[in-house]
């Protein structure tokens, strides 16, 4: 009784206006393979929320081609939602409308960086024209995380190094499989009591 209680007072003392529009979460191919369906009951709870207007999930994987069909289909998001999952053999979009769901498995940060860099070199641009624009409109992914969420400890991935500089990190101790609706609540009360200074 008293956890739906303490649920529901959290929530109500979240304010409507001060949520992030995009919010990461960090797992590893051991969080997927521990709980498939965690991935799809957590984008969820986001979607509660109309004014988050993308959910991002990375999946570290030292070999994430192995994991491709192991990946949840989160097809029931289709109605509701506009579903990207990037893997390394492509990618695939289905669905339409708001928030967009996008699923990135075992791409990191230097890589995305690296091929940008390539792209840009490809075009033959004057280098003494480059600059940070250049290289952001290069990138695989055009996504600025308000917020980024890293369960089970606080080692995270160089995934969106470029595009979450100015991000709001969050570490809990918590493991993904054990992570519940009570967790991310707890977790945005966190993230509306802060101040965001943008490097500054």
């Amino acid at each position: 009784m008293l956890y739906p209680l303490y649920e529901y007072l959290v929530r109500r003392k979240l304010a409507p206006d001060l949520f992030p529009k995009e919010i990461c979460f960090m797992i590893s191919e051991v969080d997927l393979l521990a709980d498939p369906g965690r991935l799809e009951m957590i984008a969820g709870w986001c979607m509660e929320f109309s004014t988050i207007k993308r959910i991002i999930f990375h999946i570290a994987s030292k070999d994430p081609a192995a994991l491709e069909g192991k990946m949840p289909s989160l097809q029931s998001f289709g109605g509701s939602a506009s579903v990207r999952l990037s893997m390394p053999s492509g990618e695939t979009t289905f669905g339409s409308g708001t928030p967009e769901i996008l699923i990135v498995l075992g791409r990191s940060g230097r890589e995305e960086i690296t091929e940008a860099i390539a792209a840009i070199a490809r075009e033959g641009v004057d280098p003494e024209t480059i600059t940070e624009e250049t290289i952001e409109s290069h990138l695989l992914y055009q996504v600025n995380p308000d917020f980024v969420i890293k369960t089970g400890g606080s080692h995270l991935t160089d995934f969106l190094i470029w595009q979450s500089v100015y991000s709001e990190l969050f570490f809990t101790d918590i493991n993904w499989c054990r992570f519940r609706r009570l967790d991310l609540l707890r977790a945005l009360r966190d993230y509306q009591s802060r101040v965001r200074r943008y490097g500054q």
